[in-house]
């Protein structure tokens, strides 16, 4: 079934204005969601300022964390990658990738960064979680994974995200990183803010 999908959807390969938008949304918009969440904690909002500092810090723990928990997951599992194992089905839109397929790093990466910000920010995580789903999508429509690969690692970022929040002293940890953070930052546009005046 998940290679039957991963047909349906490379399938639809083969128009120039697709094709280009999704090889830019496949290789560009994971640093796009990076962008946004040091955004989230480096702007200073006039509402929910420590709401959306604490989500881009537990988002940014958690993304690395999962990435670094893939690594022996996908040497365990060890997939092809689709266009290795079906060279004669799938349409490659951009460079090969060496390591094994499941699961994916670029989703899990985004659906971490984007769950941390929607555990404290509904507006901005829900519009990061659009952006990873889309990014899952064009990684599939590229031809260089598999839907579960992507499904997986959507899941897993999500559970460590999930793991980090639920158990107290984790999350205050977390919070209280966000605070001093928050309050040097606001600091140095403070001074910054002051030389610009003066």
């Amino acid at each position: 079934m998940d290679y039957e999908l991963y047909k349906s959807i490379n399938g639809l390969t083969g128009g120039s204005v697709t094709d280009g938008l999704f090889t830019f949304l496949a290789k560009d918009l994971p640093a796009i969601v990076v962008v946004l969440v040091a955004l989230a904690f480096l702007v200073p909002w006039a509402a929910r300022r420590w709401e959306r500092r604490r989500g881009a810090v537990l988002g940014t723990a958690s993304a690395a964390l999962a990435l670094l928990l893939n690594q022996p997951i996908a040497h365990l599992v060890d997939r092809t990658r689709p266009y290795l194992a079906h060279p004669a089905h799938a349409h490659l839109l951009i460079a090969r990738s060496h390591d094994p397929s499941f699961p994916s790093d670029h989703a899990t990466g985004a659906f971490a960064l984007a769950f941390g910000i929607w555990l404290y920010d509904r507006t901005i995580g829900a519009i990061l979680l659009v952006l990873a789903a889309l990014l899952s999508f064009s990684r599939v429509y590229v031809g260089t994974h598999y839907p579960g690969d992507v499904l997986g690692g959507a899941l897993i970022g999500v559970a460590v995200t999930t793991a980090l929040y639920l158990p107290a002293p984790t999350r205050r940890l977390l919070e209280t990183l966000a605070r001093r953070c928050g309050e040097l930052w606001d600091v140095v546009l403070s001074r910054l803010a002051r030389r610009r005046t003066a």
